[in-house]
């Protein structure tokens, strides 16, 4: 196919998929556990899938239902007005997602008071003080997950929450046999509930990941199941008549003809639902140079404004006002685009678009040849940020490179291969990183920075992708290495990354650790610089010594050194 195939051309290379694997009998075979369906990704079948049981999450997990509420109740009985989940990447975004949609809370059990629900998943010293200042002013449930019970994040989280609270404050969700299973157990943790070893972190949602905190919120697990199930029903059609093998084909085809940018259009309500694709497609689809770009909470454009790389797909409510994302998408439909419309009749239906989208990962994943359960790039960012906390612990400091150009309160880091030598300003090494974009990019913001600048940033993508023509993301560091991250570097070479990152104003301790928040979260950001420029990508980082001053500077450069792309 041609590198950016026209809209005939890919609505026949999807029917023939289609067409093709309906004699293949796919849908049968996946349901089946037939890892021989990613066998071009070169790994093995029985490897494939042992990682293939989130398929009978619907079925199997009302089991653990009467499990999962009877603890809600005790928490609730007990006094608890606040639940707090301690967890990164596929352990957070679900729950992150029943918080917002849910939020009064709201598809609740009859007779049921949920509490009140939030996420820690930041490692910034002003993150995690707001967020213990927060859970102190109530009494608070901590959820700590993590499938592994490794990870650095959740670990460091419980440690901070843990010298406020007591143990029977705090409820592991881990898989069986982990560091954190012990650790529940030495400390006396009011519960221990058991995730599913066969069940990778984001497909995870459906599981007690999930649904033990959408339990505690007071969400209608039962409910939420029960339209899982309907999906699951369909999904098991043939794969003409399948609505998970026939958004999976769209993007795999979609991707292999050059339209590899997925752009998601939600409703407000239904935001987080997008974070929640996000992590799953790119860390699924991102990797061996392949893979499938999510762009979500993109600023809006004017439809002649898209490039020729997108496709997408426009999530709403039945009963929502949505007529901007409704007549854009009519309009980009006209100009030749491939527009898909979700709509759900009910929050609850939630349940539904988990597995849809993991059965459209899942197929997508086939069609690009790669193992759609695996990450293998991850752990690039996380030995690099390992060696530089080592080096911490032994030299009581962080290793500094120095910089391409230091001015006052702001200096520039990168590889002198990819930005050239010795840029005579910050400026200047910005503007070449920009100029180093060329059509099919796309722009890359990581902020390591407090949430408050998420408007300042937001700003700052929609100047850029109105001046460059270019798609455009924007994570918030350390909670993108665990969803995009693995895109970034096993994907394919068309980023081009501005890491954002600065000296928090007040630091922040770790109990029982050498190093502080501070400390934590400037190694995982040169470690992710290190991961990216190991990998050859395009990166420069702009260091601030002050964060409010020195975006009001840079948002000032950028609307200097951005040229607006003449227009047809």
């Amino acid at each position: 196919m041609s590198a950016a195939a026209g809209p005939a051309v890919l609505a026949a290379a999807v029917a023939a998929r289609l067409e093709g694997w309906a004699t293949e009998r796919f849908a049968e075979r996946l349901w089946a556990r037939d890892g021989s369906l990613w066998a071009a990704s070169g790994k093995a079948p029985a490897d494939l899938a042992a990682w293939l049981g989130w398929l009978d999450l619907p079925a199997t997990t009302p089991d653990r239902v009467g499990e999962l509420e009877r603890l809600a109740r005790e928490v609730r009985a007990d006094g608890y007005l606040r639940a707090a989940v301690l967890g990164m990447g596929g352990s957070s975004l679900a729950p992150e997602l029943f918080s917002r949609v849910f939020g009064d809370p709201m598809g609740a059990a009859p007779g049921a008071s949920g509490l009140e629900l939030r996420i820690l998943d930041s490692t910034h010293p002003d993150a995690v003080r707001g967020f213990r200042e927060w859970a102190e002013t109530s009494r608070t449930i901590f959820c700590v997950s993590s499938k592994s019970g490794s990870t650095t994040e959740p670990n460091a989280f419980h440690a901070a929450m843990s010298a406020h609270a007591p143990a029977l404050d705090f409820v592991a969700i881990t898989d069986p046999g982990s560091a954190l299973a012990d650790l529940a157990r030495s400390q006396g943790f009011r519960a221990i509930v058991d995730g599913q070893p066969d069940v990778g972190g984001r497909y995870s949602a459906l599981s007690a990941f999930g649904l033990l905190p959408a339990a505690l919120h007071g969400v209608d697990v039962e409910g939420l199941l029960a339209q899982a199930r309907r999906m699951a029903d369909a999904c098991r059609l043939p794969a003409r008549d399948n609505p998970g093998l026939q958004l999976g084909v769209a993007m795999g085809e979609a991707a292999r003809a050059g339209r590899d940018k997925l752009t998601i259009f939600t409703s407000l309500r239904l935001a987080s639902l997008g974070d929640w694709v996000e992590q799953l497609v790119a860390e699924s689809t991102g990797k061996a140079g392949r893979g499938i770009v999510p762009i979500v909470h993109e600023p809006l454009r004017d439809a002649a404004a898209y490039g020729e790389d997108r496709i997408f797909v426009v999530i709403t409510e039945a009963d929502g006002q949505h007529d901007d994302i409704a007549r854009l998408a009519s309009e980009l439909e006209g100009l030749g685009h491939p527009v898909t419309r979700i709509t759900l009749s009910d929050p609850l239906e939630i349940g539904a678009e988990f597995v849809r989208w993991e059965v459209a990962t899942a197929a997508a994943g086939a069609i690009l040849e790669i193992d759609p359960f695996d990450q293998p790039n991850v752990q690039e960012a996380k030995d690099a940020t390992r060696n530089l906390l080592d080096a911490y612990r032994r030299d009581g400091a962080l290793p500094q490179p120095a910089p391409l150009v230091a001015e006052p309160g702001l200096a520039a880091y990168g590889d002198p291969a990819t930005l050239g030598d010795n840029p005579v300003t910050v400026d200047g090494a910005l503007r070449t990183l920009f100029e180093s974009a060329g059509e099919g990019d796309y722009v890359a913001l990581l902020a390591y920075l407090p949430g408050e600048t998420m408007g300042r940033l937001q700003g700052m993508r929609g100047m850029i992708g109105q001046r460059t023509g270019l798609a455009t993301t924007l994570g918030i560091g350390p909670r993108f290495l665990h969803s995009t991250g693995q895109l970034h570097k096993g994907g394919p070479p068309s980023g081009v990354f501005l890491q954002i990152t600065a000296d928090p104003q007040r630091d922040l301790p770790i109990p029982g650790w050498q190093e502080s928040f501070g400390t934590l979260i400037a190694a995982q950001a040169a470690g992710d610089l290190a991961a990216l420029q190991q990998r050859g990508r395009r990166v420069l980082r702009l260091h601030l010594a002050d964060a409010a001053a020195g975006l009001t500077r840079l948002e000032a450069m950028m609307h200097d050194t951005l040229v607006e792309p003449a227009r047809a």
